[in-house]
């Protein structure tokens, strides 16, 4: 027997992502959101509140980095979906992480994290108050730590996973199974 439940925001995983931005006098900021993914073949889509100094931010500058936030930094990536750059200056030096500026985009890379993509806003589509906004991926840095064979590896990524139904996190890094492949055993032949 299934149980029904009212319309939420449930579907798994939510990457637990880290945006950050430059604002119009160059200061960084970042915040963590989790209602976004891939868009499109190289775009990024996320939904933001309209309230939000990021969303200022994209609007003055057009770009941002968006970063997989891992094991090891959810306790300075839920600071910054804890507290707004509204009312506090300095989220990102407040947790002791380090900014350099993007080669491609303007805006911050935050160097502890491992995996970043770095984009473009391409456009921004109200949704009442609010906006969807998408990016164009321009180029994604991954530190060679969390390489295996040159690629990205979850095993040493340990990317989080946001989980409304209980709030909490999750880790995301552990292989079940092969994409194409698991499938073909229903191939009539």
């Amino acid at each position: 027997m299934k149980k029904g439940f009212k319309p939420a925001s449930w579907i798994y995983p939510q990457p637990a992502i880290v945006i950050a931005t430059f604002d119009k006098e160059g200061k960084a900021d970042a915040m963590v959101a989790a209602w976004a993914g891939i868009y499109d073949t190289n775009k990024i889509g996320i939904m933001l509140d309209h309230t939000h100094k990021t969303m200022e931010n994209l609007k003055e500058t057009g770009a941002f980095t968006v970063s997989m936030a891992t094991v090891d930094t959810m306790a300075e990536s839920d600071y910054f979906g804890t507290v707004s750059a509204n009312r506090v200056e300095e989220k990102i030096g407040n947790v002791g992480f380090h900014i350099v500026k993007s080669e491609y985009v303007n805006a911050p890379v935050i160097e502890e994290y491992p995996f970043t993509f770095e984009c473009k806003v391409e456009k921004m589509i109200p949704e009442g108050e609010d906006f969807h906004v998408v990016g164009t991926i321009e180029h994604i840095l991954a530190d060679e730590s969390i390489l295996t064979k040159g690629k990205p590896d979850p095993a040493k990524l340990r990317p989080l996973a946001f989980d409304g139904v209980n709030g909490t996190y999750l880790e995301v890094s552990k292989t079940v199974g092969n994409a194409w492949k698991e499938g073909r055993k229903f191939i009539k032949k």
